[in-house]
C-alpha cells in the first residue's frame, strides 16, 4: 500500500495541537514537552493493580507540507499522561478519542515512562519496529488490542518492548510496536508471531520491519522497509538476505 510522496516527506512533522482527549485531571503525574521532559513520580495508589512498567501517552499531529526536521519533532511530540496501574490507564484512556476518529494526519503512542518516542531515544537506537498497514476502520480496535497486549506483557521477551504507535493516514492506518534489539532475530520474530495471535490477522497478511538506524539513514519510517509474509506457519524472518 502506498501512502505517496506526501506520507513519505510527512512522517517526522508535527503541529501545536492540543491532544484529542476530553480527560480529567491525570492520576499521577504528567509531563510537558518543551526543550526538556519534566516528570513527576506516578505510583499505584492504594488497592490499585500496578502495571510491571510505567507507560506514558503521547500525541502528534503531523502537516504533511513541512520539512522533517528532528528538533521541531521533539518539541511538538505531547506527553499528556503517565500511568502505573490498571485503574490510572482506564481512567486516562477512555476519555481519549479513538483513534479512528482522529481527523487529519495523527499519531498516538504509548511507551514506557522515561523513553521518547523517538528513533534516536537511548532505549530506541539500536532497536527497530514491526509495521502493519491496516485498511481504514479498523485502527481503533487493532490500537486497543496491541496496548492491552503489551500492557498484559503477553509478548515475553523480558524489557525488550519499548512502546507501540498508531498513525492516522489519508489513504490507511499504520500500526508499529518498537523494540529496544533490532538484530536479536529470535526476540524480533517472538514479538511477531505475538503480535499476529494477538490481533488475530487474516491470512498473508504483510508485515515489516524497519531499524532505527535505517530510518534515521532515510529520515523515513515507512519507505524500504523488509517484507515477511505469514501464511500459517512461521514466517521469513525480516532479516533474512539482509
Amino acid at each position: 500500500m502506498s501512502g505517496g510522496e506526501t506520507q513519505q516527506l510527512d512522517e517526522r512533522n508535527n503541529d501545536h495541537t492540543d491532544v484529542p482527549a476530553q480527560t480529567e485531571k491525570e492520576t499521577g503525574g504528567t509531563g510537558t514537552v518543551e526543550s526538556t521532559v519534566r516528570y513527576k513520580v506516578v505510583t499505584p495508589a492504594v488497592g490499585e493493580h500496578p502495571l510491571q512498567y510505567n507507560h506514558t501517552f503521547w500525541y502528534t499531529r503531523r502537516t504533511p507540507s513541512r520539512p522533517a526536521i528532528t528538533t521541531n519533532y521533539e518539541q511538538n511530540i505531547k506527553q499528556f499522561g503517565t500511568v502505573a496501574s490498571v485503574e490510572q490507564f482506564w481512567k486516562v484512556y477512555s476519555h481519549l478519542v479513538r483513534p479512528g476518529d482522529l481527523t487529519g494526519y495523527s499519531d498516538f503512542h504509548l511507551f514506557k515512562e522515561g523513553i521518547k518516542p523517538m528513533w534516536e531515544d537511548e532505549a530506541n537506537k539500536n532497536g527497530g519496529k514491526w509495521i502493519i498497514r491496516l485498511p481504514k476502520g479498523l485502527a481503533s480496535r487493532f490500537w486497543e488490542n496491541i496496548i492491552l497486549a503489551m500492557l498484559g506483557e503477553q509478548f515475553m521477551v523480558r524489557e525488550e518492548i519499548c512502546g507501540v504507535v498508531v498513525s492516522i493516514w489519508f489513504q490507511e492506518d499504520i500500526l508499529s510496536i518498537w523494540n529496544k534489539t533490532a538484530n536479536d532475530q529470535i526476540t524480533t520474530a517472538r514479538i511477531r508471531d505475538t503480535l499476529w495471535r494477538v490481533l488475530n490477522l487474516p491470512p498473508n497478511t504483510i508485515m515489516e520491519y524497519k531499524t532505527h538506524n535505517d530510518s534515521l539513514k532515510d529520515n523515513s519510517s515507512f519507505r524500504n522497509t523488509k517484507f515477511a509474509l505469514y501464511q500459517n506457519k512461521p514466517i521469513l524472518t525480516a532479516f533474512q538476505n539482509c
